[in-house]
């Protein structure tokens, strides 16, 4: 029980000390926020760069990105939505020639 007491003190003290940190945040810069232009620049992105992106972000597409062929949408079974297997054809082996038993004299 000394044990878990001690990890709820030291889970209290963090937390107080997380609040604490929260509420100087808003004082920290000093200043009352960020003044208006009078130039009427608008904001913006700082993100936006000159140049247009020749591939899309984020590497290879997974292949699980593109779509199912078939979707259940309703109470059918999926072997009725897809079409069946075609069967291969069996080739038969080549017959071998029928052997005659010799009659004895």
């Amino acid at each position: 029980m000394l044990i878990f007491g001690a990890l709820h003190l030291v889970a209290l003290a963090l937390g107080m000390l997380l609040f604490v940190m929260f509420l100087r945040s808003d004082t920290a810069d000093g200043g009352d926020g960020p003044e208006e232009d009078e130039g009427g620049g608008g904001g913006g992105s700082d993100r936006i760069s000159g140049t247009p992106k020749t591939s899309p972000s984020g590497g290879i597409p997974l292949p699980d990105a593109e779509p199912a062929p078939v979707r259940l949408r309703g109470h059918e079974r999926l072997a009725d939505l897809r079409p069946p297997p075609e069967r291969r054809r069996v080739t038969e082996p080549a017959r071998s020639p029928r052997r005659v038993p010799e009659r004895s004299r």
